[in-house]
């Protein structure tokens, strides 16, 4: 394996957020200038670059907006994503763009907006010397209690075996061929659908170790830790507070749901007695009370309404999403006169149990379950669909026992999956 290292080797570390995060994503970059202050940080927005924002009181050294990652017709592709799935699709376009900014030897390392760092990150950037690609799992240890196995082993099952709060790239041609192909996944398949075994950019991880060499996996238990796997992590501090993992000097912990209550809970349950751990909770705690009275806390995400104010449903960007002839209608669906107008007028009529409280779900439910590659833009070819279309019907209709199966299997899916099921099979 060839040495990745380099005198002057730059590292840039990037996360990525809506703008109403910015002051949590103002604590990540805070805490890696405590402990790397040569290091390049950057913030990749899910956003627009408000106008009133003094960026050079930023601790940031750059600012990335969608619209200059180059996604091809990012409008109508970002339509399709909720504001957790559009912050985690564009991670790895930016990715790219970091690799080939780096230069020769250069390292890229991704942290979620929520991460804090406690100790210098040394480890990884040994690590990145030797492999091109550097992943830390959820867990790994087994559990050893069965509500535990619930908890933490069976959600990574659904999650993924990786946490996508961290990665770390190098450039090198294995390092970009990984950007390109995480690039192109999610930018057809970045959704939240368990059922469908897709979660957002991070399940697609779980392939990587297979797909591509020079994977390193980080074992230690001193980063990414996270209340899915304290419950096999020893935390402690030292006589100067410093905190321990394993008598480990802490390397990054990561406080995810703590919006939600979700954190508190589990750290509760899963920290339950631990001093280190009810210390390092409530430190959060008292460093983001504060940040309600922050302005930008409080900034509506751009891509939340139409044109018009109104908020864009999840079901309006699933339906979107799934029909490609309103793709090519509406190519900026937040126009005023545009899907919304369609919505207003053809939606309930082709969606009537979209408009019906209990029926809703299960007719949400129906559009997603056939796996369609999502939004194709106004260039994106179909041939192969209508290819297989064509090669169907000439079949079913020179031979009829071909002609009565596929009749017979067209109205199973039909009446399971609706006309989408039909449709995701000829693509």
């Amino acid at each position: 394996m060839t040495s990745n290292s380099g005198l002057n080797t730059q590292v840039h570390v990037f996360t990525s957020a809506a703008i109403n995060y910015l002051p949590k994503v103002r604590m990540l970059f805070n805490s890696l200038r405590k402990h790397h202050p040569d290091w390049i940080l950057h913030l990749v927005l899910a956003d627009i670059l408000p106008s009133d924002l003094d960026i050079g009181k930023e601790l940031v050294d750059h600012i990335t907006t969608i619209e200059s990652l180059n996604i091809y017709q990012w409008r109508g592709w970002a339509f399709c994503h909720t504001i957790t799935e559009l912050a985690t699709a564009i991670k790895p376009w930016m990715l790219e763009r970091l690799l080939e900014q780096s230069g020769d030897g250069g390292k890229v390392i991704y942290l979620d907006p929520d991460i804090v760092v406690f100790s210098p990150l040394t480890d990884i950037i040994a690590a990145l010397d030797e492999s091109s690609i550097v992943l830390t799992p959820h867990q790994i240890q087994p559990e050893s209690t069965l509500a535990a196995i619930i908890d933490n082993e069976i959600c990574s099952l659904k999650h993924g075996i990786y946490n996508l709060g961290f990665l770390a790239v190098s450039n090198t041609p294995i390092g970009k061929a990984f950007a390109r192909w995480w690039a192109e996944r999610t930018y057809y398949f970045c959704r939240d659908e368990i059922p469908n075994g897709l979660f957002t950019d991070q399940r697609w991880i779980d392939l990587v170790p297979a797909f591509f060499p020079e994977v390193a996996i980080m074992r230690t238990t001193r980063h990414n830790v996270a209340t899915w796997n304290i419950t096999t992590r020893h935390m402690s501090f030292d006589q100067d507070g410093n905190y321990l993992v394993d008598n480990q000097p802490l390397g990054f912990y990561h406080f995810t749901g703590f919006d939600s209550g979700a954190h508190l809970i589990m750290a509760a349950k899963n920290g339950s007695g631990n001093d280190a751990i009810n210390r390092l909770v409530s430190w959060y705690t008292d460093q983001i009370k504060p940040l309600a009275n922050d302005p930008l806390t409080h900034k509506s995400w751009a891509f939340n309404t139409f044109e018009s104010g109104y908020l864009i449903t999840k079901d309006q960007r699933i339906v979107y999403r799934s029909r490609r002839d309103l793709q090519l209608a509406f190519p900026n669906p937040f126009d005023i006169d545009g899907f919304e107008t369609w919505w207003q007028n053809r939606a309930k009529s082709e969606y009537p149990d979209l408009f019906r409280n209990e029926s809703k779900d299960s007719a949400l439910r129906k559009i997603v379950t056939p796996i369609t590659p999502g939004f194709l833009g106004s260039s994106a070819s179909l041939s192969g669909g209508l290819n297989k279309a064509a090669q169907l019907l000439i079949r079913a209709l020179t031979d009829q026992k071909t002609g009565c199966q596929i009749s017979k299997r067209s109205w199973e899916v039909l009446k399971q999956e609706g006309i989408n099921g039909i449709i995701s099979r000829l693509s």
